[in-house]
């Protein structure tokens, strides 16, 4: 089921080789085969767990006693198994913040685990989460912050500094076996040649998703920060960098954008409660209904577990998305496209069920109407939409229409821009036996790998309102503003 679990070329190829009908030409830039695989993943974990955790502070100075730090309870096959229940397919574990105490047992300071009084020195967070994660098949990943409080030289030596903050790197990759994704924080990094830091990720972890730190060009990363803390993803939201509808020069490369709510007031663990479910959900419709990929953190406490409180959140948040996206209504649909570029790519394809298969257009038809039509009345307010993205994003604009019995006429529910790895549009309230998606704008004949529609009962009304629907953030404020 999951088609980021092949490479790239071999899905091309069986595209191909299933099919009397040529399938659509790629449209480049394409995402590599672990990029792929990351966008498969929908929801990871953040696990922000250090010196802060005990310190309460946002960001640590880097002379806290590494004393301070010791977890009663640190227990990370309880994190591992919450997040296996919960429906995350991955962990990243700060390994190090800001203030540059090591969850590792590093060669290269002495502000770290092995210098606390928590398992007499001879503890390993970073061991301990890999092994967890092992067990229970999730993904394991790491951040370690560029940016280093505790270092004299921080500031006054920066080929120094680069070359300390390499030797962790290489700790890091090469002791706790793969690693899904590095994440680079891009804060006050004080880095000399940024080159070398990547060839550290690609030459230990070659199959790792590389985060962006803060050297914006050139591009050597695999995926970008959304830019804002409140996981929305734009609501024209481009894999493709720069986007297909600026006018640029540059080389054009497969760059996702990742969210990462903080949820809490801090990053850390605070004795608050935990992220409200109705907020949990519009992060989700937010960024994985906008094609991006949500990280979640949850802070453990300073037992070293995940809160009661949160465990329990935590499960309603996952029972919440079974419940709204277990009942399919485009099941129990016939639909019919304008154009197809054949019976293997006909319209069935999109409700198939299955995501090796999708419609597709003939050449040079890049606008097209997909109707869903149902022998009686349903009542949805949540369409999804995805594209076949191993050929490529092609979807620039689209709209979807139900009809209306009493006037006779179709009523526009929405008008969007990309579609992507996934959308999920939230409309008021409708209840009709028909529904349409009219591809207006494409780079090349479009494709739809899935066409879903869903009554979600749970998340409050006002998040299907355009005005709440449609929240984007101003960059340049990193604010929430309503799409007008």
């Amino acid at each position: 089921m999951k088609i980021g679990l092949f490479i790239v070329a071999p899905i091309l190829a069986f595209l191909t080789a299933c099919s009397t009908t040529p399938p659509p030409k790629p449209i480049g830039p394409l995402p590599s085969p672990d990029q792929l695989a990351w966008h498969e993943d929908d929801v990871t974990m953040f696990v922000h767990f250090g010196m802060n955790t005990f310190t309460g502070l946002g960001t640590g100075h880097g002379d806290e006693n590494p004393d301070t730090f010791n977890p009663t309870n640190l227990d990370c096959k309880q994190w591992a198994k919450v997040a296996k229940e919960t429906g995350f397919k991955g962990m990243i574990l700060v390994a190090k913040h800001h203030d540059g105490f090591c969850l590792w047992p590093t060669a290269t300071t002495k502000h770290s685990v092995k210098y606390s009084k928590w398992e007499n020195g001879k503890g390993d967070v970073v061991r301990d989460l890999s092994n967890a994660c092992k067990e229970e098949g999730i993904k394991f990943g790491v951040y370690c912050s560029p940016w280093d409080r505790s270092q004299k030289n921080y500031n006054t030596n920066k080929k120094a500094y680069t070359a300390f903050y390499r030797k962790q790197l290489t700790e890091l990759l090469s002791n706790y076996g793969p690693i899904y994704e590095m994440w680079f924080d891009g804060n006050r990094a004080m880095i000399d040649d940024w080159s070398s830091i990547i060839k550290v990720v690609r030459t230990l972890q070659p199959h790792a998703i590389i985060k962006q730190g803060p050297r914006i060009k050139p591009i050597t990363e695999d995926a970008r920060w959304v830019g804002n803390e409140f996981a929305l993803a734009p609501l024209n939201n481009w894999n493709v960098y720069p986007a297909p509808d600026q006018n640029s020069t540059e080389k054009r490369v497969w760059f996702p954008v990742e969210c990462d709510p903080k949820t809490m007031s801090m990053w850390f663990w605070v004795d608050e409660d935990p992220t409200p479910l109705e907020e949990m959900l519009n992060n989700y419709y937010t960024s994985v209904g906008r094609g991006s990929v949500l990280l979640f953190n949850v802070p453990p406490n300073k037992e070293g577990r995940f809160s009661d409180a949160w465990v329990a959140h935590l499960k309603e948040f996952h029972n919440a998305l079974n419940t709204i996206f277990k009942t399919d209504l485009a099941q129990t649909a016939t639909i019919t496209a304008t154009n197809e570029r054949s019976s293997e790519f006909s319209a069935e394809k999109a409700i198939d069920n299955d995501l090796q298969t999708y419609w597709a257009s003939e050449d040079g038809v890049i606008t097209a109407t997909l109707t869903l039509t149902w022998e009686k009345p349903v009542t949805f307010n949540v369409i999804r939409m995805e594209e076949q993205i191993a050929l490529g994003q092609r979807i620039a604009k689209y709209k979807l229409e139900s009809w209306d019995a009493t006037t006779s006429k179709w009523k526009t529910l929405n008008q969007g821009f990309t579609i992507g790895r996934r959308k999920l549009d939230r409309v008021p309230l409708c209840k009709t036996t028909r529904l349409r998606l009219t591809i207006l704008k494409a780079r090349a004949c479009p494709t739809i790998r899935t066409l879903g529609v869903y009554h979600d009962t749970l998340s409050p009304k006002k998040y299907f309102t355009p005005a709440l629907a449609n929240f984007e953030c101003d960059p340049k404020h990193r604010h929430r503003k309503a799409k007008k």
